[in-house]
Parts: structure tokens; C-alpha cells; sequence
């Protein structure tokens, strides 16, 4: 039987489309010492028994800890844990180093912050092509309605929201936002839903004008006024760990819109240079089109009083 031959770094592409949640697996190697990998593969697989499921890369430096462990938990991240999500995604040493935890089931440690936690003993582990597949019966869980979920999407962390159709669907009044009701009126709801809206009316173009998603947007977009930029400073800005903004810097050097400097540093090409000029110009035709509905003073207090809040909630 013939296979059909995928383009890895596209094949990955349609993942992403696919969001997860974001969690770091634990356990203790051999010699009794932590070790922790930021894994996206997590799932439920059964509820009698209670079994749940991810899997880690061959090529692991961590594969043969979870691959012998009797036990493993699983740690559900937050939104306000990116910074855990990309230590433990590192290939540092001690990635246990800045992490607050402690012992749980057979001494796997689990993270004080979550937003879930599953402590697991280890049902079997089976083989997955290029990676392992670890099932774990969950013997003890734990979760925290307080917090919000860290999300992963198209290559970049997200979090999770209620769609803004469900907030339509639920309101016993068919113009809350016009008439003042909480939601029409609260700013996390009408922050939120002009950004929906007008990314996607901005996306589409800069696909279509531009040839850039919104991937490539978020980092070309940074570049514009620095043309040479290290990884490890657009990681933060783009909210992208290294692994993704790597393969996405590998997607856009093959469409000859940036260059490696070096190991560590993207550059723009004079392609890259030329799309940005032109992706800059449409976003800011489009946004001029959007703040003329309104008078220019209060276009320009408005972002002025945004970045107030930005500055006063960062």
C-alpha cells in the first residue's frame, strides 16, 4: 500500500489549526531527580478506568525518565504561565530550578500553580511512529475554577474565551450592546469583540494583498523596525515558544521573506523588507478606515487612554 508523502513543516501547518491546551508532564528519572517536558498531546482516552494519554518524541532527552516511570502528573498550565510553558520546553538542565513544587504521587513533582492537575500511574506505554505513546490511569486530580486555561494555536499561545455568538445566543435582549446592558457595556467584552471583528476583516487581506498569515504577520510585523532580530527576543514579543517560532521562521525563510543572520538571528530579505513595507501600509489603510468612523480626537485619545490601561495593567 502506497503512503502519500506529506510536507512535514506543512503537514505541521494543519495541526495548528487543530488548538490544545498546554500542560508540563512530570516524574523522577532513575536516580530519583525531576524531570519535566512541556507537552501539547495531552488527552482523555477513558472513564472506566480513568485513563488519560500524551506522548513525547524518541529523541527526547527525557524519554528514557518517562518511558520507565511508574508514575507521572500531568499539569495543566494557565494563561499567566507562559513563562513555565517555554523553561520546560527549553533544553535546559535544571528546568526544576525557578519552578515553586512539590512531591505528589510516587514523588513525581506537581507544580503549586495549575489550572488542573492529574497525578497518574503508568497504564502502558506503546509505540507511535517517531514517539511514544505514555497512558496513565489517573489516580488522584485536582483543578482550579479561578483560572483560565493556556491555549496553543497556530503555532502560538492563546488563551480561551466564550465565543461572543454564545453571549448573543444567552441575552434575553436582542440589543444589549446598543441599549447598555453589563456585557454591552463591560470593556473586556467590547475590547474583545472589536479585535474580532477587525482581525477578521485585516487577516484575509494580508493573505490575500500581502501573502502573509497571521503568524507571519505577528513577527514580520516586530521586524519592521528592526530588520535583524534574535529568537529568543521575539519568543516573548509573539508569544510563540522557540520550537514553533522556529518552524515558522523555517516556513518563511523557504518563502524567502527572512534569512538566518546566524544560529540565533532572524533577518529580513528584500523580499521580506518589500511585503512588510506593503503589509504595514494595508494595516494602517485599514485602521484609518476603521478610526475615520469616528472624530480624530477622539480616534487619537482613544489609543492614547489604551495605552494608558496597557501600561497600568502590565
Amino acid at each position: 500500500m502506497s503512503q502519500t508523502a506529506f510536507d512535514p513543516k506543512d503537514f505541521r501547518r494543519a495541526l495548528s489549526q487543530f488548538p490544545t491546551g498546554v500542560t508540563v508532564i512530570t516524574t523522577l528519572d532513575a536516580e530519583g531527580k525531576p524531570v519535566g517536558v512541556t507537552a501539547s498531546s495531552f488527552n482523555s482516552v477513558s472513564m472506566d478506568p480513568v485513563l488519560v494519554l500524551w506522548s513525547i518524541d524518541k529523541g527526547a532527552h527525557s524519554l528514557s525518565a518517562f518511558e520507565n516511570a511508574e508514575n507521572f502528573a500531568v499539569n495543566v498550565l494557565g494563561q499567566d504561565q507562559v513563562a513555565t510553558s517555554n523553561n520546560f520546553a527549553s533544553r535546559g538542565e535544571d528546568k526544576f530550578a525557578n519552578a515553586a513544587y512539590s512531591a505528589g504521587l510516587g514523588g513525581a513533582p506537581i507544580l503549586d500553580e495549575y489550572a488542573a492537575q492529574f497525578e497518574c500511574k503508568t497504564w502502558a506505554v506503546y509505540d507511535g511512529g517517531d514517539h511514544l505513546i505514555l497512558v496513565g490511569e489517573v489516580i488522584d486530580y485536582r483543578y482550579n475554577d479561578n483560572v483560565e486555561p493556556l491555549v496553543f494555536a497556530r503555532g502560538s499561545y492563546a488563551i480561551s474565551a466564550q465565543h461572543p455568538e454564545m453571549v448573543k445566543a444567552s441575552s434575553p435582549c436582542e440589543n444589549t450592546a446598543a441599549e447598555g446592558g453589563f456585557v454591552g457595556d463591560y470593556l473586556l467584552y467590547l475590547l474583545r469583540t472589536a479585535y474580532q471583528n477587525f482581525s477578521a476583516d485585516l487577516y484575509p487581506k494580508l493573505q490575500q494583498e500581502c501573502g502573509v498569515n497571521p503568524e507571519e504577520w505577528r513577527i514580520m510585523a516586530r521586524m519592521i523596525g528592526c530588520t535583524e532580530t534574535k529568537i529568543s527576543d521575539l519568543t516573548d514579543i509573539v508569544m510563540q515558544p522557540e520550537i514553533a517560532l522556529r518552524q515558522s521562521a523555517d516556513w518563511m525563510v523557504e518563502k524567502g521573506l527572512v534569512e538566518y543572520a546566524n544560529a540565533d538571528t532572524l533577518k529580513l530579505t528584500d523580499k521580506g523588507t518589500e511585503t512588510a513595507t506593503k503589509m504595514q501600509e494595508l494595516a494602517i489603510k485599514e485602521e484609518s478606515a476603521l478610526l475615520s468612523q469616528i472624530p480624530a480626537e477622539q480616534a487619537g485619545q482613544f489609543k492614547a487612554n489604551l495605552k494608558t490601561l496597557i501600561d497600568k495593567l502590565s
